[in-house]
Parts: C-alpha cells; sequence; structure tokens
C-alpha cells in the first residue's frame, strides 16, 4: 500500500510526519521532485529523522531553488516529464510527500493534486492546528475530492485545538487521524514516541 502525504500549506511539517509513519509502518519514503538543496533536502531530513538511508529512494527530479517545482524547473532548464512521478514499487509500503500544499504546480499544466488523483492512492493530509486551518484544510479537502482523490483523513500538527481539529472533521467528513505535538527536542526517538502516543497504526493499514 502506497500513502500519500500533502498538506495545507508548506512548512507545516510534512516531512516529520511523513518520516514518523514511514517508521511505523515499516515503509519505503520517497519525494518525487526536490526544490530546493541548500540544505539537503527532504531525503536529508528524513533520514536524520531515523529513517533507513536503504528505505529512502531517490528524487525523480532535484531542483536547485526553493520555490514550487514548476519555477524551480524552468530556472534549472528542467523539464519535468510526469511520466517520471509515477511511485515506484518496492517490497515494503511506501509514503510518498508531496510538496507544498495539494495545489502547487508540478508544472504549468499540472498540480500536485492532479497527480494524486492520476495515481488512486490515499492521501493523509498534514494541517497546523493555529489560526486559519479551518479555512485552509477545507479548501484541500475540497479540491482533493472534487478530482477523486481518496483521503485517509486529517493528521494534525502543534499544540491542541481541540475545536478547530472537530470542527474540521465534522464539516468535511473526514477522519481526524490524531495530533503530532510540538516536540521541544526532535530526535528519532522523541518523535517515534510522540507518533505512537497519538495515532493509531490500524488507520494507516
Amino acid at each position: 500500500m502506497t500513502i500519500v502525504v500533502t498538506g495545507t500549506d508548506t512548512d507545516i511539517g510534512k516531512t516529520v510526519f511523513a518520516a514518523a509513519l514511514a517508521i511505523a509502518i515499516g515503509a519505503h519514503y520517497w519525494k518525487p521532485i526536490q526544490a530546493g538543496l541548500d540544505e539537503g533536502g527532504d531525503a536529508q531530513a528524513v533520514a536524520a529523522l531515523g529513517v533507513d538511508a536503504d528505505r529512502i529512494l531517490p528524487e525523480a527530479y532535484r531542483l536547485t531553488t526553493p520555490c514550487s517545482p514548476h519555477h524551480a524547473a524552468e530556472l534549472d532548464g528542467v523539464v519535468i516529464d510526469p511520466d517520471r512521478l509515477t511511485p515506484p514499487s518496492t517490497p515494503a509500503r511506501l509514503v510518498v510527500e508531496g510538496a507544498g500544499g495539494a495545489l502547487v504546480p508540478v508544472t504549468r499544466q499540472l498540480l500536485y493534486a492532479d497527480l494524486f488523483a492520476r495515481w488512486g492512492h490515499p492521501v493523509v493530509i498534514v494541517a497546523r492546528t493555529a489560526l486559519g486551518t479551518i479555512n485552509h484544510s477545507l479548501l484541500t479537502i475540497e479540491a482533493l475530492r472534487s478530482r477523486g482523490v481518496p483521503i485517509l483523513g486529517v493528521a494534525f500538527n502543534g499544540e491542541a485545538n481541540e475545536d478547530s481539529e472537530a470542527t474540521i472533521a465534522e464539516i468535511a467528513r473526514v477522519k481526524r487521524l490524531g495530533r503530532l505535538r510540538r516536540l521541544n527536542t526532535l530526535t528519532p526517538a522523541t518523535l517515534q514516541a510522540a507518533f505512537l502516543d497519538s495515532f493509531d497504526l490500524a488507520d494507516f493499514r
């Protein structure tokens, strides 16, 4: 089974969640397009968070500039071929991490949500608990559902906000998977302990 991790925005904790999920379910990790190489990219980040190196698959594209993939590719003089973005077959399960939010352009004709619809794999939406999350989450859910993308549920990230979390789940009729709390010290051990404390692995089977 392949699980796709997307978000309601950029820098909301998708990579941390994807790393924790991959470790918890014994999955491989793949980010199809890495845009921005100054800090090594998300593959390096998930390795630092405990994902075994032999379970991290190489990106289809590594682009220099930290911006939307469509523009990063243009700056690098690269033409992104959507056929190279099909999730690979792996001997174990696979966690695929998108870039930014669901409507980030892959090319000027293709959004990540369009890719997700092509793939047909279940998607986990990572959402903040901070102000604005209801609007951003509901918009993301509508964008995915309008394309027929199966949604596994919403994984929240941050301090508890019971009303916002419950409101999103109720209005969107989507599963509330759990919430990954902010960690004062982020290590493979603390991350995995927090993930297992906050999520039911049966939801990801």
